[in-house]
């Protein structure tokens, strides 16, 4: 048997309970609008600062990256300038062996251990952006 409706205990109503409307009105709908678009440009900016490091490089690592290097030009330089650390055959000495330092280090970072002198006993060594070029080729070489 059912209760009459006056025995049914009642409810309270909480408003945070109660179903969002389907209908949003045109105030919701601009701030949404808004949001997802403010969301999309502060992805965009994150995007390009991050996935695009030529934005924000030096112009020395900018004007070597557009020149095509010569690896036979690179092997010489490397020969009168790196192999008393690295070694002749880049086997490594005082400096690292540098085989296989294209998949432990990417052009920039090469071009910015090159030039900085950051690790000793390595010394500072900026030659023209050619000539950078040229090295990097041949660094690429070694695998």
């Amino acid at each position: 048997m059912i209760a009459p409706p006056s025995v049914l205990p009642t409810v309270p109503s909480h408003p945070e309970s109660e179903a969002i409307p389907a209908e949003q009105g045109p105030r919701q709908r601009s701030l949404v609008t808004a949001m997802v678009l403010l969301a999309a440009a502060a992805t965009a900016l994150i995007l390009l600062l991050v996935a695009l490091p030529a934005a924000r490089s030096d112009p020395y690592s900018r004007s070597t990256l557009q020149l095509a290097g010569s690896a036979e030009t690179g092997g010489q330089l490397f020969l009168i300038n790196c192999a008393g650390c690295h070694g002749i055959g880049a086997q490594g000495l005082v400096g690292p062996d540098l085989h296989g330092v294209k998949a432990r280090k990417n052009d920039r970072q090469l071009i910015r251990q090159v030039v900085s002198g950051q690790t000793p006993p390595m010394p500072r060594f900026q030659p023209e952006p050619q000539a950078m070029a040229d090295l990097l080729a041949y660094l690429h070489t070694l695998s």
